[in-house]
């Protein structure tokens, strides 16, 4: 650490304290013997999404919670539930230990929350997701979603 005072590049720690999401350490310069105070914060790397195109951008929260948003749109699902399920599939792609993650990862992150929470949301965010072009394909969708007592 270099002193702001003198420049002199070597000095000792002389307190450290966790104050949150930092480390609060003071130092004493061996140059001229002046104290001052250093903030060391954890380094976060953002998220990149490879998306169908294999184009690339940073993740971005608000797309996330924009889909999960539309989706439930005239759904009885609070908005609360709605944060709580954007934090939650963020958790899990941070915590995947990569930098870079597909959109098809998102996607079923999303799709198996939401079928959790609401079929029609999911049904409404498949068709999106998955690109439907038939009929039959929003029929397969929902008959997916029917326990296995009540198919015929």
């Amino acid at each position: 650490m270099i002193c702001p005072y003198c420049k002199h590049a070597e000095d000792k720690v002389v307190d450290s304290r966790g104050s949150g999401v930092s480390i609060r350490r003071r130092r004493e310069c061996l140059g001229c013997g002046r104290r001052f105070t250093t903030y060391e914060y954890i380094e976060v790397v953002p998220l990149t999404v490879v998306k169908r195109d294999q184009s690339r951008e940073a993740f971005q929260r608000e797309k996330l919670l924009a889909g999960i948003t539309m989706a439930c749109k005239k759904r009885p699902v609070s908005r609360q539930v709605i944060e709580e399920m954007a934090t939650s599939i963020e958790n899990t792609l941070i915590a995947s230990d990569s930098q870079e993650v597909g959109y098809d990862q998102i996607g079923n992150l999303v799709m198996a929350e939401l079928r959790k929470i609401d079929a029609v949301a999911y049904v409404r965010f498949a068709s999106v997701y998955r690109e439907f072009k038939e009929v039959g394909e929003f029929v397969t969708q929902v008959l997916q979603l029917q326990p296995d007592s009540k198919k015929k």
